[in-house]
């Protein structure tokens, strides 16, 4: 595919979900409003998402596979001269497959609510903030000026908070506060440090400033701005101990908004350390990588605790929750792979970033569905006779939630097992000037936390999908809260549930059994991101 082409298909992207969002605002055309204009503008969401996952995949078939490490489908307008701000997109290896990821998710995400909307306000809204949602998503992965990916990062923020805000469950309101609060203050932070580097490096540009290598740069300055743009970057990532606005929000969230918030937006901090962090302050990120590393490795462990202490029998514990405390500890894996500065770490960090999302975008999903169908995710609830017992009573249902949860553990031949291993490996024999001990150490308590994740999994699909259920059933749906559990025959899979998870299934699958595709695009552009952009 030629330049001109690519280029039109990555500005496509970014702009088509800005329109699709402001046309969801205005009345329904009368030819298209269905049985009404809430199925209109539901159906226009469906619309807008899936010609954006067309682009994506397009963009990901024409791009030039033998040049990864290239920066391809630049377009570069100058905005803001006065500032030396440019409008300046590109593509390549590393941000790629969190392009289709996002546009991938976002879709299912509007596939899922069209026939299964979240009780709140105006469906208009919904759509709109989804659609903005993911605009602000696909450009933090597209832009490649400083100020252009702060302007992203922070567009996605408001969105959110009102699908949080508006859509969510109990405690809605604080875990949206929560949420905004604390990304608005790492983002303050985080600016001053984009400012530092831009103003000291001479240019706003990421590509310029990744081919200087921080040679611009003092080594103090250096510390400064990885330390203030990390800062930012942790909050979203989420690194322990900045993590704990995520529970509420992913507990509270509905469905679609715990799906895009662990798929896609914990993606932005970890991608901008890679694309950020690592070229343009290498001597700054070398610094503080071992101490990178130590919270990973706290946040590894500290996630599996916690999520072994919510699953016990009477621990009153969420699955939601249990979902969110466990994505700490899986981000843990991918800031490890991320500290340990080596090629080998960088992509495991950048797979598990892609594995994570596919696996925990299908577990909350399936979370959604046990609460449509039992009003409840307490695990207390779900669990012991009268209790769920998915096998006997949606087999399929049972089947694909074992199923993420064993993904979800990495065991080897499924996405999630390459991630982490590579992870475990980058730090086995760390970079030059870093301390094997010390990450050795790191290493170790990562393999623990792999133990633990795998006990509170399987617990997990011991308490929910097994167990007995009352035999005297009566045919019939059970589409809501019941004031009985387990008195009248439980829905199985829907038609639209499968189609919204069979491609997370597949995927999953594919990944672990062919990780070179994801490798094979990651890896010479972070050898180049390493080397300094060159």
């Amino acid at each position: 595919m030629n330049h001109t082409a690519l280029q039109s298909l990555l500005a496509a992207l970014i702009v088509l979900p800005l329109l699709g969002s402001l046309a969801a605002l205005l009345p329904a055309p009368p030819g298209l409003r269905g049985r009404g204009p809430d199925q209109a503008v539901l159906r226009h969401g469906v619309t807008v998402t899936g010609v954006v996952l067309a682009a994506a995949v397009a963009l990901a078939a024409g791009f030039d596979h033998d040049r990864p490490a290239a920066m391809q489908a630049q377009t570069d307008i100058s905005w803001i001269p006065a500032l030396d701000i440019r409008i300046h997109l590109g593509v390549d290896g590393v941000s790629l497959p969190l392009l289709v990821l996002t546009a991938l998710l976002t879709f299912l995400c509007a596939l899922y609510g069209y026939f299964n909307m979240p009780a709140g306000p105006s469906p208009k809204a919904f759509v709109a903030l989804l659609l903005l949602l993911e605009a602000g998503t696909l450009a933090t992965f597209a832009v490649l000026d400083l100020m252009l990916f702060f302007l992203a990062f922070e567009t996605v923020l408001i969105p959110m908070y009102f699908l949080i805000n508006r859509w969510g469950g109990a405690g809605r309101e604080r875990a949206a506060w929560r949420f905004i609060l604390y990304t608005l203050l790492g983002s303050v932070v985080m600016l001053l440090g984009l400012l530092l580097v831009g103003l000291k490096g001479g240019t706003f540009d990421m590509v310029a400033l990744a081919s200087d290598n921080g040679s611009k740069l003092s080594h103090t300055t250096q510390l400064i701005a990885v330390l203030a743009i990390g800062i930012g970057l942790a909050v979203k990532a989420p690194m322990w101990p900045l993590h704990s606005w995520l529970p509420d929000a992913h507990t509270a969230a509905p469905t679609v908004g715990s799906v895009l918030l662990a798929g896609v937006l914990l993606k932005m901090g970890t991608y901008g350390l890679v694309r950020v962090v690592l070229p343009i302050a290498p001597d700054g990120a070398h610094a503080l990588a071992p101490y990178l590393a130590a919270f990973a490795a706290v946040g590894i462990i500290y996630g599996s605790l916690a999520c072994l202490a919510l699953v016990r029998t009477g621990g009153r514990g969420d699955l939601k929750r249990l979902i969110a405390y466990s994505s700490v500890g899986h981000m843990g894996f991918v800031l490890l792979g991320i500290a340990t500065l080596t090629p080998t770490g960088v992509n495991g960090a950048l797979f598990a970033n892609i594995a994570h999302g596919l696996i925990t975008g299908l577990l909350f999903f399936l979370v959604g569905a046990l609460k449509d169908r039992f009003g409840t995710t307490d695990l207390d609830q779900l669990s012991g006779t009268g209790g769920a017992a998915l096998y006997g009573r949606a087999p399929r249902l049972g089947g694909l939630l074992a199923f993420g949860a064993v993904a979800s553990l990495g065991l080897p031949g499924l996405a999630g097992f390459w991630g982490e291993m590579l992870a475990m490996f980058g730090a086995f024999r760390p970079a030059d000037g870093l301390s094997r001990p010390a990450f050795l150490t790191f290493m170790a308590l990562a393999g623990l936390g792999t133990l633990l994740t795998a006990a509170y999994l399987l617990l997990v699909v011991r308490r929910v999908c097994m167990g007995e259920h009352p035999e005297e059933e009566i045919p019939g749906t059970l589409t809501g809260a019941s004031p009985e559990p387990g008195r009248r025959a439980l829905v199985d899979v829907r038609g639209y549930e499968f189609a919204a998870w069979t491609p997370l299934v597949a995927l999953t699958v594919l990944g672990g059994l062919w990780p070179a595709a994801l490798l094979g695009l990651s890896d010479p552009a972070v050898q180049q991101l390493l080397a300094g952009g060159h």
